[in-house]
């Protein structure tokens, strides 16, 4: 159970969004259940090229525009100028060897027609993927402390946090150098926070997260282990996948992090804890103790 006492900072869950098939677009949700893997069914897919590696919109931008959506395990996914496409999310393969970053692991193949149906739209060979039941990924333990910290298809980390006050600096930069401003989709977040000053998940040691509504005594605590680098993802529109160079334009003049040897970084990575579950909720209050050098 979190310390309240101890909080320097408090909000609350402004949005939860899970992003089921890796890079393309994310599902906004009132709740979720935390895994060890992060949010159920968050980056359980991957699309892989002919050669099992990962592809993401860094290469292909138009993948923002596949939409899934899941229900009683089917997911359901449409994108511009194609005919809905159902997936059995329990789809069994046959098994291929996959690559996300430098972790090799073993894959579940989709059927041929979905795989078909991704190649047609993305205009490239590539395969659907789920993670194979005897597969494990862990997150850096560099990071975690030497925790074990299993995930799926994401970068690096089972969860991803930012706050709705860093987008908003970030916008208030944008709007003076007379550029549009973003929404907080464009940093692929699960977790956006509402209430924190700007870049307060760069301070704090770890995000409590009361669950179960006010008076609740029933906390998760989600380490935010590791600043997220950032590529020019941001950069793309998720609803029409144009690309620009305006977001990391504006964000190489403030956020450059020593921590990672100067790289430009927006939001924390988090895992779960062992034995941490439960469901997290639109509106759940959240708090944490700000660190000092």
């Amino acid at each position: 159970m979190a310390n309240t006492d101890f909080f320097d900072v408090t909000g609350h869950i402004g949005q939860l969004w899970v992003f089921p098939i890796k890079s393309c677009a994310g599902i906004a949700v009132q709740s979720a259940r935390l895994m060890a893997t992060g949010l159920e069914h968050d980056r359980a897919f991957m699309l892989v090229d002919g050669q099992g590696d990962f592809i993401s919109q860094r290469e292909i931008a138009r993948m923002v525009l596949v939409q899934p959506a899941i229900a009683d395990g089917l997911m359901t996914v449409t994108a511009p100028g194609m005919e809905p496409l159902s997936v059995d999310m329990a789809f069994a393969g046959p098994e291929r060897a996959v690559r996300v970053w430098d972790d090799r692991l073993t894959g579940l193949q989709a059927p041929d027609a979905v795989n078909a149906w991704f190649s047609a739209f993305l205009q490239t060979e590539c395969y659907l993927v789920r993670m194979a039941p005897q597969a494990l990924r862990l997150a850096s333990k560099k990071w975690t402390g030497g925790a074990d910290a299993p995930t799926q298809f994401a970068d690096g980390f089972p969860v991803l946090v930012v706050s709705q006050a860093s987008v908003d600096e970030l916008n208030a930069r944008l709007t003076q150098a007379g550029e549009t401003p973003v929404v907080a989709e464009r940093f692929r977040a699960n977790i956006v926070v509402d209430g924190f000053q700007s870049h307060d998940e760069d301070r704090i040691e770890s995000l409590s997260v009361q669950q179960g509504g006010p008076g609740s005594q029933q906390w998760a605590d989600l380490p935010l282990v590791k600043p997220c680098a950032r590529c020019p993802i941001p950069d793309i529109d998720p609803a029409t996948a144009a690309s620009g160079t305006s977001v990391t334009d504006t964000l190489q003049t403030y956020r450059h992090d020593d921590r990672l040897d100067g790289a430009v970084t927006f939001g924390m990575n988090a895992y779960v804890p062992a034995g941490t579950g439960g469901v997290l909720r639109v509106g759940d209050a959240v708090g944490g103790a700000l660190q000092f050098d």
